[in-house]
């Protein structure tokens, strides 16, 4: 179970504060795969973000029974100061692996990652990429209830996001996740239900189909093109006939 219970949650701006919800009430689906979209600045991913516990309402709750993870490919959590494996290792201590499982988890990540050499040296040195690939090994190095997926699952090259949907089919086959994504192909792929963020509300479909017309409408026929007019010029008829 996943429940808003009376959530708001603003931010400040120069023209004062920005109500993303104000007391939404909703719960989410049990044992599906869920789809959150909507427009662009609609509050998706703050959504994301207080089902992580990376923020927190101004008021009202986020109630759950089930193990939730944080958003998958989140590196803006690592400690820069500190090396990969460092990082790895402060993750099992909060999760409560120790001993084996600690060492197995970091052997995975650091396998998975596959940034050599980096992986002893500090966070802060790394690039963009390397930190992502650490970010996701970590993340698919614990077993959770429901993956938050924020439009990170494609990283790296194209060897390397193979092996992330490989390894992420693996986890999906016992778990469940939460995907914002603007690629409706991908809600299409991994989504059972979608839910509409919008206007400060959210609104389930379990029709995936339904849930993506209410947020695109429905498509409009391009009209045909108009034909050209014929060309007079013997130079033109004579290229446009090779």
């Amino acid at each position: 179970m996943i429940e808003l219970r009376a959530v708001t949650k603003s931010y400040p701006s120069p023209i004062g504060r920005r109500y993303v919800f104000r007391d939404l009430n909703f719960r989410f689906p049990d044992d599906a795969s869920i789809g959150l979209i909507g427009p662009n600045g609609a509050g998706k991913s703050t959504l994301m973000r207080l089902l992580g516990g990376i923020d927190s309402p101004d008021h009202g709750r986020v109630v759950s029974d089930v193990n939730i993870s944080w958003p998958v490919g989140l590196a803006g959590g690592l400690q820069g100061s500190l090396n990969g494996r460092d990082n790895v290792r402060f993750v099992c201590r909060v999760y409560g692996a120790t001993g084996n499982a600690m060492r197995e988890k970091m052997k995975f990540v650091e396998a998975f990652a596959e940034i050599g050499e980096y992986f002893n040296l500090p966070v802060k040195s790394y690039s963009s990429g390397m930190r992502t690939r650490l970010a996701f090994g970590l993340s698919m190095a614990f077993d959770f209830d429901y993956y938050l997926i924020d439009e990170a699952t494609a990283v790296g090259d194209v060897q390397f996001r193979q092996k992330c949907q490989e390894v992420f089919r693996m986890r999906l086959s016992n778990a469940k996740l939460i995907l914002v994504s603007h690629s409706m192909a991908e809600i299409r792929q991994w989504c059972d239900v979608v839910v509409l963020v919008k206007d400060g509300t959210a609104t389930l479909f379990e029709d995936v189909e339904a849930g993506i017309l209410a947020y695109q409408g429905p498509l409009v026929p391009t009209p045909p093109r108009a034909k050209r007019k014929a060309v007079a010029s013997g130079a033109s008829v004579a290229l446009a006939a090779l």
